[in-house]
């Protein structure tokens, strides 16, 4: 195999490639919402997307939490709680 057709075909699984992490990151866009939650006195919102509108609605809140908690314990607490606010984006 000659250095052009090595080249073209790196140029196309790369292309492929590029085109295959579009296509999924467009079908987990299709829930976007924010998420606002409260924890020991401290507020955050959070945004996030997923394929469905509980996953989306579960990683915003999840994420909210992180950085409101101190630890695995109460981040879970956190995230049991009920959000401050929901608004869904898409």
């Amino acid at each position: 195999m000659n250095r052009t057709k090595l080249i073209l075909l790196i140029a196309g699984a790369f292309a492929a490639f590029a085109g295959l992490i579009t296509w999924q990151m467009s079908t987990l866009r299709q829930n976007r919402v924010e998420v606002c939650m409260a924890f020991q006195g401290r507020q955050n919102c959070s945004t996030a997307s997923g394929a469905t509108k509980e996953e989306a609605l579960r990683t915003a809140t999840d994420a909210a939490c992180t950085l409101l908690a101190g630890g695995v314990t109460d981040t879970m607490a956190c995230s049991r709680g009920n959000p401050l606010s929901v608004k869904w984006l898409d």
